[in-house]
């Protein structure tokens, strides 16, 4: 069954159940996502894709908000941009942001002020280097949830990583704040692959940053692999 609705004027007919950010995308329409990630379920986390429904009192997210016979949708209202912009600012206020390149460029694109909340508290932590495969810096961990979401029902079913905390406090960690090889973590490195702000790295990429040579970074594999021989 097709139903028809207007998004930015233009009426668009859809096959029913698709949400709006599946419809705007299949009509070339860009709406922004950080938290969405095509392997992992939506859940409308960081709203950054919020779009305007006639009607409604508030905005609605688009990754979750099915389509919807009449519909009048606008994807790039005053409100809309208003809404995005304050929202790139807020994260650019309290966590690090330096290793997200399409925040970066969403940003300079909504004209967000890096400036703006000065006297926000940032997200600080510590890196830690506990296993062979990856890093977690959770300074630069915005909550998107993907990595708990690849690392649970959507891919691996290893439940090795969740929410730790409340409020300003939560961060990503396991469970009694276990290392990594202390967990049922696989080292699959699909946590890694979905992470879109660096909080999560290929250990190797962070090493060679540090300024290891990749002879070194050998040596140190190879010295790895004897003890655990």
């Amino acid at each position: 069954m097709t139903i028809s609705f207007l998004m930015d004027g233009k009426e668009v007919i859809v096959e029913e159940n698709k949400t709006l950010l599946e419809v705007a995308r299949e009509n070339g329409i860009d709406i922004p996502t950080i938290c969405f990630h095509e392997v992992t379920t939506a859940n409308a986390l960081c709203r950054i894709c919020v779009v305007e429904v006639e009607g409604q009192r508030v905005l609605q997210p688009a990754c979750i908000v099915k389509a919807a016979a009449g519909m009048k949708v606008q994807t790039r209202s005053e409100k809309v941009i208003r809404a995005r912009k304050t929202i790139l600012e807020m994260l650019s206020s309290t966590m690090d942001l330096s290793e997200a390149p399409e925040i970066q460029t969403m940003m300079r694109e909504y004209g967000a002020d890096t400036s703006r909340f000065p006297d926000a508290e940032r997200r600080e932590s510590d890196v830690i280097d506990d296993n062979p495969m990856y890093i977690r810096d959770y300074s630069k961990c915005l909550l998107c949830w993907r990595c708990v979401q690849v690392c649970a029902e959507d891919a691996q079913y290893t439940f090795a990583i969740n929410f730790d905390g409340r409020g300003f406090e939560t961060q990503i960690g396991t469970f009694f704040d276990k290392t990594i090889p202390e967990t049922s973590c696989v080292l699959c490195g699909q946590c890694v692959a979905v992470c879109p702000t660096g909080a999560l790295k290929p250990k190797r990429e962070y090493l060679l940053e540090q300024g290891m040579s990749p002879q070194e970074i050998s040596v140190l594999n190879t010295g790895r692999k004897k003890r655990k021989a």
